[in-house]
């Protein structure tokens, strides 16, 4: 099989062989489930809105009417999205009263989305 070298390899890429069978999935060969899971996530994250309610929960923990006033979206469309949001596990939300605040599970989804923001910014 070929093999990439040169200054122009990336990390984690410098060998195209595969890994020999018997080995656990490393992160540059993860399994299958792996995958579709992790397109699943991305899935979620693929809507405009859901992107802005990621960047607005990245700044604070946010009810849905604050959310709805920040988007000008309609309340049923940010609870909808929201609710997408919280299946794919990128938002949890506390009962605080009469409202639920929605904060980000994890920060790393948070990254994923600013630096697809970012790159696409830089193209333009």
């Amino acid at each position: 099989m070929a093999t990439v070298t040169g200054s122009g390899a990336q990390p984690g890429l410098a060998d195209c062989t595969p890994a020999p069978e018997g080995n656990p999935a490393s992160p540059a060969h993860p399994a299958q489930s792996v995958l579709t899971d992790a397109g699943d996530l991305l899935r979620a994250l693929a809507a405009p809105v859901r992107i802005a309610i990621v960047l607005q929960l990245r700044a604070a923990d946010r009810c849905v009417h604050e959310l709805v006033d920040a988007l000008d979206v309609a309340q049923p469309l940010i609870s909808q999205h929201l609710r997408v949001l919280k299946t794919a596990g990128v938002v949890q939300g506390e009962r605080r009263g009469r409202e639920v605040v929605y904060r980000l599970a994890d920060d790393h989804l948070a990254h994923i989305v600013v630096d697809a923001v970012a790159h696409v910014q830089e193209g333009k």
